[in-house]
Order: structure tokens, then sequence, then C-alpha cells
């Protein structure tokens, strides 16, 4: 685990040190301006103001967004206007209340909207309204105990915490923001403690709220199901509720963690973008609340649904951290702060900067009916085609020949794999491959033994049949004991042989949640301990195994998010690996998640989700913009596409640095267009840029089409590299400005499912 903590107090943004740290302090200020009660936060690009009013300390928000040289603006928040503070206008408090743009919001006094802190008193009462009472800024930033978050060093961060308290309940809400020198991102957070002489019920504590003006916003969110994940949605922002949640216990195939308002003439890459992301990997709601007055409000956080966290005197409650993201160049702008962020500041680990191993997984190949021949035939047919990696999935445990038993024993079926795990594993070493191995930890087979051994490990609500998935129960990891022991198990096989990947797999959503090891007034809890025991767990294991590759997984992209990228650098992305599908499912992922990040493989054709046949090459492309692997009996597949691997493989190799480091550019999206799909990734440095083209569907044309390059040296000239892969285009060398303005002309191909690259290398 990565533990960088600055605390060196500052009582303004004094800069101190050498020029290159002078420079750092620049692009990341906060000040606290004492006569206007004003907090104002600076990134390079970005401001974000809060101001203080009233006798009673009210916080509110008044700006987010381009970077200002005043802090004068209390003005924004309409205090001199009726219905006016309370000191001045006491009788129309309520109204006051419900008017006023909150920082972070209480609850049952007045203000109706939605709110973002509910607390139950032993009495039974539910009021919350906060004051500010003192603030601390320092270099660096704090991890959250027990929760992934970003993280940075005392160089590269800096950290605004907002005390607030209700004298009444002895409660205090510490605000945090930090922000980064390198990005413009916002990292927001909530820390809730109980100063009070009795228990508090936390019934919801979100993480963020922005208020402010809805000025003709669209929302943008990313639902989806099963083998449909993160496509891109667009709606107007209208008055009353609209957002996007999960309470299956993750965060889900059908929506995901993630919102964002534009204006409506926004586009890739120019105009007023806002966003936020929860680093959080369990239920949660996102959601903009349109409201009498033309504003609008902005949540985010763990869903209050069946949430009731109980809160002895002394404790402390941290909620889990949001991103906040604004951007005047698009949804491109805003797209690439998520991933600079995400690559510099969130993943961890040996494979943080590393290009990952070319594998090979056998589920498609073969699912459940394989042993210990059939996996060497296919490595040694993978290893001689450039394939560095062999995963072994789903089966080779317990008694599990299908998907009825098994989950929760973990012992190698020496049956399957004769010889054992070792001998294995050192075979297909000996063919300079690595090894992997699937696991599913946090579920348990009614025919285990693990089962029948301590059936109260499941989740159950007593005297209620309980619910199967997948014929499969959710094992209560909230319980040390049954932590300890799935751990054991797991670690005992991961050190018997040199295993060197994990995909952790979970398959199905939780419910009937009941624990037998908490008591009725922490039931409420379950959920969320649920989601604290599962990082734990991956903590424990990335640090015994550092040099694990972790990828995770939950039927596929149902737990894609920010919070599992904290602990494996790369998620896969869905169980839909047709090409074409994919293209809407990973433009949609990329919006927020760098191109490393995505699980991505060439897989069988006929496609085993869709039925489609694609073109060997396409399948080639679109795994490209990931991790990319193969998921097919390599044993089976026709020669001409067998022949086409160690093509794939050398472009993987020869690309792969420059799709896993530069900036990403959506050109062209299929889903809209319903024709082709177009993105390209550009180096850091301009020289080189690696465009994707993908017609999906061709159309009878007499002409070319014409796509517009972002993102390049417009004073510099750049040459098609491979241009003997374009023979219908008979000029190579462009100016940067003519390729971003005019564009090229792409000649259409010739049937569908066809697809190109395009390398551009600076002269």
């Amino acid at each position: 685990m990565t533990a960088i903590i600055g605390r060196k107090e500052l009582p303004g943004c004094q800069s101190t040190g050498d020029a290159g740290e002078n420079e750092r302090r620049k692009r990341m200020q906060i000040n606290y301006n004492e006569q206007n009660r004003v907090f104002k936060i600076d990134t390079e690009h970005t401001s974000y103001c809060i101001g203080i009013v009233d006798e009673e300390n009210f916080v509110g928000h008044i700006y987010y967004g381009r970077k200002l040289s005043d802090d004068n603006l209390v003005y924004l928040m309409r205090t001199a206007e009726p219905p006016f503070v309370p000191s001045k206008n006491n009788r129309d408090r309520n109204s006051f209340l419900d008017t006023f743009p909150m920082e972070y919001t209480g609850h049952g006094l007045g203000d109706f909207r939605e709110g973002t802190l509910m607390v139950r008193t032993a009495g039974g009462h539910s009021g919350v309204s906060l004051s500010y009472i003192s603030h601390r800024i320092y270099d660096g930033k704090e991890e959250l105990a027990g929760l992934p978050a970003t993280f940075g060093t005392a160089d590269t961060c800096r950290t605004l915490e907002l005390t607030c308290e209700d004298k009444v309940l002895g409660l205090q809400v510490i605000l945090s923001y930090s922000i980064f020198a390198d990005n413009d991102a916002i990292a927001r957070s909530v820390r809730v403690v109980n100063g009070g002489k009795e228990a508090l019920y936390l019934t919801k504590v979100l993480s963020a709220c922005i208020d402010m003006d809805n000025e003709e916003y669209e929302m943008i969110t990313l639902p989806g199901s099963w083998a449909r994940e993160r496509i891109i949605q667009t709606r107007p922002v209208l008055k009353g509720k609209q957002g996007v949640s999960s309470v299956r216990g993750e965060s889900s195939h059908q929506e995901h963690p993630f919102m964002a308002w534009k204006r409506k003439t926004t586009t890739e890459e120019a105009g007023d973008i806002y966003a936020m992301n929860f680093v959080y990997s369990g239920n949660f709601m996102a959601q903009i609340e349109g409201d009498q007055f033309g504003s609008m409000r902005a949540l985010m956080g763990i869903h209050p649904q069946d949430f009731c966290w109980k809160l002895e005197p002394g404790d402390a409650f941290q909620a889990p951290e949001v991103i906040c993201v604004y951007s005047a160049e698009g949804i491109g702008g805003m797209s690439r702060t998520f991933h600079d962020l995400y690559r510099r500041h969130l993943i961890r680990g040996e494979y943080k900067d590393k290009k990952r191993p070319i594998l090979i997984n056998n589920w498609e190949a073969t699912y459940f009916d394989f042993d210990t021949d059939k996996l060497l035939s296919i490595a040694r047919e993978a290893s001689a085609l450039g394939i560095e990696m062999l995963v072994m999935d789903d089966g080779w445990f317990g008694c599990r020949n299908d998907d009825n038993s098994s989950l929760g024993d973990w012992q190698v079926n020496e049956a399957k794999l004769k010889g054992g795990l070792k001998y294995l594993v050192d075979e297909v070493n000996k063919l300079g491959m690595k090894f992997g191995i699937w696991l599913e930890p946090e579920m348990i087979s009614p025919d285990s033994n693990l089962y029948r051994e301590h059936p109260d490990w499941a989740f159950a609500i007593p005297g209620r049949t309980g619910s199967l998935s997948r014929n499969q129960y959710v094992l209560d990891l909230t319980r040390q004991e049954v932590r300890d022991c799935v751990y054991d198990m797991i670690a005992s096989v991961l050190r018997s042989a040199n295993i060197e990947y994990v995909k952790w797999d979970m398959n199905r959503q939780l419910s009937d949640m009941g624990s037998s090891g908490l008591p009725a007034d922490r039931q409420g809890e379950l959920f969320h301990r649920q989601v604290l025991a599962v990082y734990e767990l991956q903590d424990r294991l990335t640090r015994e195994f550092p040099h694990l590759l972790l990828e995770n997984c939950s039927g596929g992209g149902a737990r894609f998010d920010p919070g599992m990228l904290y602990y494996s650098p790369q998620i896969w992305c869905s169980d839909d690996t047709d090409a074409v599908e994919r293209l809407s499912i990973q433009a949609g992922t990329a919006m927020v998640y760098p191109l490393s990040t995505m699980g991505a493989h060439v897989a069988d054709c006929p496609n085993h989700t869709v039925g489609r046949n694609t073109p060997f090459e396409t399948r080639g492309y679109v795994a490209l913009a990931g991790t990319f692997g193969y998921e097919l009996d390599v044993t089976k597949i026709p020669e001409a596409d067998r022949a086409m691997i160690p093509a794939q493989t050398a472009m993987y190799h020869k690309y792969n640095d420059l799709v896993r480091e530069g900036d990403y550019y959506r050109i062209a999206h299929y889903a809209e267009n319903h024709y082709y799909d177009c993105y390209e990734v550009v180096a850091k440095d301009k020289s080189e840029a690696l465009v994707t083209y993908v017609q999906v569907l061709n159309r009878p044309s007499h002409h070319s089409r014409r796509i517009r390059i972002p993102g390049l040296d417009l004073t510099a000239v750049y040459v098609i590299e491979n241009a003997q892969d374009w023979p219908e285009i008979r000029q190579t060398e462009y100016r940067g400005d003519a390729l971003q303005f005019a564009g090229i002309n792409v000649p259409p191909l010739w049937g569908d499912f066809k697809g190109r690259l395009l390398h551009l290398v600076r002269k």
C-alpha cells in the first residue's frame, strides 16, 4: 500500500523552497480571505470557492469553474437578496435554508432539497444543522482509513479541511478537499465524528454536494446491463430529481458511479463540463435536482437505502472519496483529466506504469472442460505465437465441473490437474510463459464443504428462503473469521506455485442481507462493511504478493470503478467480447478511465455472446485499446487467423506504451453515427499519434470520409509511418494544423466490420 501523508501545517499558502517547488505551489493554491470569509482552491486551470456567511457560520458554495484571479465573490451566494440570512430575517429561516447554495447540507430543519447528511438520535429525532468552526490547510493528503483514495506527496498535493459542527448533537463533520500540482481534479471526502455523550445513528452520509445555477445543462451518465456496460446517455437537467444509483451491493452493470453535466453547446473538445466519480465499489447514488428557482444540486455518495451506521461517542465514520472535475475543454478534456489523475494518483503497484503481459484465457476456449494436457496444448501453441501468459479460469478447484458447486473450496482438483498445480505452472513457465489463475473469493456454493461446515457464513435473513444467483450465496466477509479462512485458502494456493496473475471475479449481486455476526442495531452496516471487507482482502493480497498482477472482474464490468482500481491496475471491461459491441462499451468506459485499465481480448467467432462474425484483424484493433489478450482456443481457430497472431502481438508491443500513457481523444462514436467509430491516442510530447478507425457498416458512396485529428503539434509536420497499410492515401506528410482543422480523407473499406490503424509520427 502506498501511504504518502504530508502534514506540514500552513497558515495560508506561502511558498518556500526551490524554484521547482514554487512552481508546483503556484499550480495548487488554497487561500482563506479572512475579511470576506472566502476559501479559494486553485488548480492550474480551475477555481473552487467556498464562503462562510451569517452569525451562524453557514458554509456556502460560491463558484466552480475556470480559474479566477479574484476571490471577492460573496455576492454570488445572493445573501443580499431576500429571504436574507437568518440574523436579518429569521421569520423566513426555512426559505433561506431552502434556497441557500449549501456546501454540505443537513436535514429536517428547512432545506427541502435532497440532503447529504441524516442523523437519528436515540430519541428518534433527525434534524441536522452544520456551522463552520475551524479549518486546516496542509501539504500532502491523508489516507482514508480502510478505503481506497487518491494519494500524493507533500510536494504534489495540498489539502483543505473544513470542520463543521452541530452543537445540539455534539457532531463534527470534516469536509476535505485535496488538489494536485499536475491535475485539475479535486478529491473530496467527509468524516463524521460523534463528540457527544450518546450513540447516534447515521442514516445518510454522502460525500459531495455542489449547488449552482442550472444554465440549461445536459446530464451524462453511463447506464447498461450485463454485457452492455457503460453506454453513454445524455439527457437535459430538468426540474426535479434525475440520477443513477445502485443498491445491488456493487457499482453494478446497470448504473455507474459517475455523472457529468455540460452546456448544450459543449462538444468533445470545447465548452464547459462538470463531473463527479465515486471512489467506491458498493451501493451509491448520483443525483442532480433542479429546484423551483432555476438552481440545481448535484450529490454523490453511499446510497442511503438499507444504510444505518451506529456511531458511538468518540467514534468516527469515514465516507468514501468523490473526484470532482471541471473542464473548459469539453468532454475530452474532462476524460483526460480523469485519466491522468487515476494513472498518477490512484493506481499503484508494480504494474502502475508497466506494460502488461499478453495473456490467453481458457474460459471461452474450454469452459469447465479442461485438464492439464488441454491447458498445456493451448500454452505450447500460444507461446510459439508470441503470447506471454496462460490464465486458467473457473473449474480448477473442489469438484467444480459446472457452476453448481464448490465455490469456497479453494483446493486444487488434482483429478483434473494431474500432477498438481505446481507441475502445470512449472511446465508453462518452461515455455517462457507466465501463469495466472481465476478466483471468486466472495461467494459460496450450497454444494461445498465450506457451506456444509459453516452454513451461517452466508448472508441470510432468518426465516426466509435464501435467494440463489448462479446457484451461489454471498459469503459474510464482515466477519473476521470468514475473511481469514478465505484468505488462508487462497494464499496457500498462490504460495504453492509461481502464480503471477489473479483474476478476481464476483458473479452475483448482494441480497438477503442478514449477518449472525452483528447485533440487530448494526444490521444496517452490512452493505458498507462488506465492501470494506473486500478492500481489506485485496489490500492483504497485494501486500503479501506485491509482484502479482491483479485484475478485478464482476460478471464482466459490474465493478469497474475507481475503488477497484486502487487495488488492481486493470479490470475486465465486459463479458461481451464482440468487437462491434466493445466499441460502445469501451467508449463509455474511456470517458472516465484510462485505456490501460480496460481488460480487452481478441475472442472467438462466431462471438459467444452475440453470434457475430468479425474479421480477426478488426478484433485485434479493438482489443488494442485495452490490456490486450486472447479469449479462444488457439489450437482450433482457422489457420489464417492463427497466422495473424504474431503480427498482432508485435503490434501490441509497438504501440502499447503510447496507448497506455498517451492522451485519449474520441473522434467519432458508432453509437451516434451508426456507421463508423474512430478514436486516437496522442503522445504526451505530441511526437506521435495512433488513430483507430473501424468501419462498422459500409454504405454505397463515391466519396471518402473526412476525419479531423485533434491534439497534435499544430506547427509540426507528421508522416504516416504505416503508409503501406493505406495504399489509397497517396499523400503521406501533413501539417498538424491541417490534420486537426481540415482533416484527412479515409477511403471506404470494402465490407462491414473493417478496421485500420493510422500511425502518425512527427517529422
